[in-house]
C-alpha cells in the first residue's frame, strides 16, 4: 500500500500504543513524514515476502532518552548519512528501509528515510513493540549480526561500531549516544532479504495504522474509544489477549535521564471502579511492570501503555504529568517475543526485575 497524508496521524497515534511509552514522542515523527508528503516524495509500505532473498535491506531508529529527543528534533539530513555510510561500508545499495522497533517516534521515521531515499518499507518490525536496549530485538534473538552499526549525530557526523556481540554493539553505543548529544540515528543489523522474512515480527505498521483509525472513527461516532480498541486488538494474530487493568490519576511522577535512559515510575490513584487502589508502573524508556501494591498487573515483553482515560489517546512516558486522568492497558506480545530465547534477552530478569514472567492472559482479574 501507499501512505499518504490521511494516514499519518492514525499511524502515529497507533505507533504510540505499540511503544508503551516509549519509541520517541510521535507527534515529531509525523510532522517529518508529513512533510516529506508534501514534498512530493513517496511511501511504499510492502510485504516482507516481496524481497528478495538478496535484497540487501537496512534497519533505521533513533537511539537515546525520549525526553532528550523531544527537545533536539531530527533534522532528517542525518539519517540519510546514515545509510549511505551503512552502504559504502558493506558495499551494496539498500533495496528496503526495515523498522527496528514498531513504537512511537522509530515506527515512522523509517518512512520519512524510505521516502527522502525513494526506498519501499517493509511491513514489520524486530519487536512488536518498543525496547530500550539494542539487543532487545528479534533480529537478534534469530542471529542476525547487529554490527555494523552506523549512529549520526544532527551535523552528520558518523560513527561506526563493529563487534560480533550485540550486547557489546550496546554497550559501546550507549556511550556514544551520551556523547552525541543523548540521541542519535542509527542503522544496524543490515540484512538481505531472507533474514528479514525469518526474524521480523510482520504487519506491525499495517497494525499500528489499525489501532490509530479504530480510535478515531470511535470517537468521530461517539463510541467508546476503549471497547473498539479491544475489539480491534482481538482481531489481529498477535494481540488477542488485551484489557484495562487499571484506571486512576497520577498522583506521583519520579523521571530521569540516566545513562540514556527515561527512567522512573508512576504512581496512580485508583478512580471510577479502581477507587481506593494504588497502581505503580514502572518505566525504563518504556512500561516494563505494572503492580496494584505487590500483585503483578502485567509485564515486560508484554505490552503495558497508558492512555488518556477520556480519549484513550496514547501517553508517553516524557508527557506524563501530574493530575492526568489515564487507563492502564495490557495487550499480549506477539508469539515470537514469548519464546525462552526471547525471554532470556528481554523477559523481566533483562530488567533487573525480580518478579518471573507471567502471560497476561493467565493472570488473573
Amino acid at each position: 500500500m501507499q501512505i499518504t497524508l490521511e494516514h499519518v496521524d492514525d499511524l502515529a497515534r497507533g505507533a504510540a500504543i505499540l511503544g508503551t511509552g516509549g519509541g520517541g514522542d510521535p507527534y515529531i515523527g509525523s510532522l517529518m513524514l508529513r512533510q516529506a508528503l508534501q514534498d512530493g516524495h513517496r511511501v511504499d509500505l510492502v510485504d516482507v515476502e516481496s524481497l528478495g532473498d538478496d535484497d540487501f535491506a537496512v534497519p533505521f531508529a533513533m537511539m537515546g532518552a525520549p525526553t532528550v529527543i523531544v527537545e533536539k528534533i531530527p533534522n532528517g539530513a542525518e539519517m540519510v548519512a546514515a545509510l549511505r555510510t551503512t552502504e559504502r561500508y558493506v558495499g551494496e545499495k539498500a533495496k528496503a528501509v526495515l523498522c527496528a522497533e514498531i513504537g512511537g517516534l522509530n515506527a515512522l521515521l523509517p518512512l520519512v528515510l524510505g521516502a527522502r531515499c525513494g526506498l519501499p518499507v517493509v511491513d514489520g518490525d524486530g519487536m512488536g513493540r518498543a525496547f530500550p536496549q539494542l539487543q532487545m530485538i528479534t533480529y537478534n534473538i534469530f542471529g542476525v549480526p547487529a554490527a555494523p552499526m552506523i549512529m549520526a549525530d544532527e551535523y552528520s557526523n558518523t560513527v561506526l561500531i563493529e563487534s560480533d556481540h550485540a550486547l557489546e554493539v550496546e554497550r559501546l553505543g550507549r556511550n556514544m549516544v551520551v556523547a552525541m548529544g543523548g540521541a542519535t540515528n542509527i542503522c544496524l543489523y543490515p540484512m538481505h532479504g531472507r533474514d528479514a522474512k525469518r526474524s521480523m515480527v510482520r504487519g506491525t505498521i499495517s497494525l499500528a495504522l489499525g489501532l490509530g483509525r479504530t480510535i478515531r472513527e470511535a470517537r468521530r461516532a461517539s463510541n467508546d474509544p476503549f471497547v473498539r480498541l479491544l475489539e480491534y486488538l482481538r482481531t489481529t494474530p498477535y494481540y488477542q489477549h488485551c484489557r484495562v487493568l487499571f484506571e486512576g490519576k497520577t498522583v506521583d511522577l519520579l523521571r530521569e535521564t540516566k545513562n540514556g535512559w527515561a527512567m522512573g515510575e508512576v504512581v496512580l490513584e485508583g478512580t471510577g471502579g479502581c477507587l481506593g487502589r494504588r497502581c505503580t508502573v514502572r518505566f525504563q524508556n518504556e512500561h516494563l511492570v505494572a503492580r496494584e501494591g505487590e500483585r503483578v498487573l502485567a509485564i515486560v515483553p508484554d505490552l503495558i501503555a497508558i492512555l488518556d482515560a477520556a480519549t484513550a489517546e496514547p501517553i508517553t512516558t516524557e508527557a506524563l504529568k501530574y493530575g492526568q486522568r489515564v487507563a492502564v492497558v495490557g495487550i499480549s506480545a506477539a508469539p515470537i517475543m514469548r519464546s525462552p530465547e526471547a525471554l532470556a534477552v528481554f523477559g523481566p530478569q533483562a530488567f533487573g526485575l525480580e518478579d518471573p514472567f507471567v502471560p497476561l492472559e493467565r493472570i488473573s482479574v
